[in-house]
This record gives C-alpha cells, structure tokens and sequence, in this order.
C-alpha cells in the first residue's frame, strides 16, 4: 500500500480504503484510474494520513470478502440480491420523503426544489440500467460467454459516468446533503438516507468497474 498506486487498485486490494475514500471525498469508483498520491494533493489531503487511515480501518474491521477473488457468479450474485435489490427498495422510499419535504417547505429557501422530480428521473435511469445489467450482460458473464462483452461492458461503464453526474447534481440541490438547522424529521431522514444512497452506489460502481468489469475483459 503506496502513495504510488491508483484508487481503484487500493480500494481493490484494501476493501477498507472504500469507506475511506468515500468520507474524504476521493472518487474511487469512476474516478478510480487516478493515481492516489494525484487525487490527495488534488483534495488537500495529506496521503500519508489517508494511508494511516485505512490501515487503521483495516484493523478494526472484520476480515471482508475478497472480491476480485471469488468466483464471477458469486460476484454477481451479490451486487444483484444486495446493491440491485437495495437501490429498488430505497428509490421509491427517498421520491415519497422528497416530495413530502418539498410540499411542506417549498416557501423556504433552502428548501431542495425540484429534488423530488429529479429522484424520479434517477430512478428511471437506474431500473434501466439494472434491467439491462440483469437480463443481458450478466447472465453472459455467469454463463462465460463467448461473446465479444468490451461493447456492453462498454455502454455500462459509460452509464455509471451519467449516475456519478447524477450524485453530483444531487449533493448541488441539497447544500451538499447538509439540512438546514430548523429542518423537520422527514428532511433529516430525507439527507441522511440519500447519503447511505450515494455511499452505497459508489460501491455498487466500484465493484463493477473495478473488479467484475476488469475480470471479465482481461478473461
């Protein structure tokens, strides 16, 4: 573990540099190609201090699954039954808390205007971009196809891009996922469950890119 070596390869070897990475704001997912050192200096962050964290991190952590080792099916077993399954599941929750925040707050200005109707059109893009995932290329990737996959690894690599927008705007019309001081329950919730979303498709992208897409192009 050096300064030397990339985001993604760190994040890979050191699953702990993933929680890491994500509280200090360092791209590890779409942005993972980027040398370490770069992106810490890019930040203000010291990379020694970074690099201190994750072990320490590590340390306290539980032993985790080693992904970039275990067989492709298992791999894509669980990005399907726990990040596919829990962006369904939150999506639907976060529109309803988000409309509910708007409606009751809409005379205020830091009220988040507009973020219900945007979440609708994430989560338009997301179930597309899940059901192509689910129905085409993973079952090609479970099944070891023959087939050429570089185009649709492709067009999903491409797609993760327009999500990392997507998170971007999302922390822009939300003063950065901050609440107001005088913000009610519902807003609270609202901030903090659309941070556990963003925190988790991050994995959910690095996993693919990183260690699932990598594989499968290099087999």
């Amino acid at each position: 573990m050096n300064e030397a070596t990339t985001l993604a390869d760190l994040a890979v070897a050191h699953p702990a540099a993933a929680r890491v990475f994500y509280s200090n704001h360092l791209d590890f997912c779409c942005g993972g190609g980027r040398p370490f050192a770069d992106a810490c200096r890019e930040r203000g962050l010291d990379a020694e201090v970074i690099l201190d964290e994750i072990r320490r991190e590590e340390a306290d952590a539980e032993p985790p699954t080693r992904w970039e080792l275990a067989p492709l099916p298992e791999l894509v077993n669980h990005i399907v039954t726990h990040y596919h399954r829990r962006l369904r599941e939150a999506l639907p929750t976060l529109i309803q808390m988000a409309h509910k925040v708007e409606a009751r707050h809409r005379d205020k200005p830091t009220c988040p205007t507009g973020l219900a109707p945007f979440l609708e059109q994430l989560q338009r893009s997301v179930l597309d971009h899940l059901h192509k995932e689910e129905t085409i290329l993973f079952p090609a990737i479970v099944r070891q196809s023959n087939a050429r996959l570089s185009s649709p690894i492709y067009v999903m690599e491409l797609e993760h891009l327009h999500h990392k927008s997507d998170l971007q705007h999302l922390r822009a019309v939300t003063n950065d996922l901050t609440p107001p001081a005088d913000a009610c329950t519902t807003w609270r919730t609202l901030y903090a469950s659309l941070a556990e979303l963003e925190r988790e498709l991050m994995e959910h992208i690095h996993l693919e890119n990183n260690i699932l897409f990598r594989r499968v192009l290099a087999a």
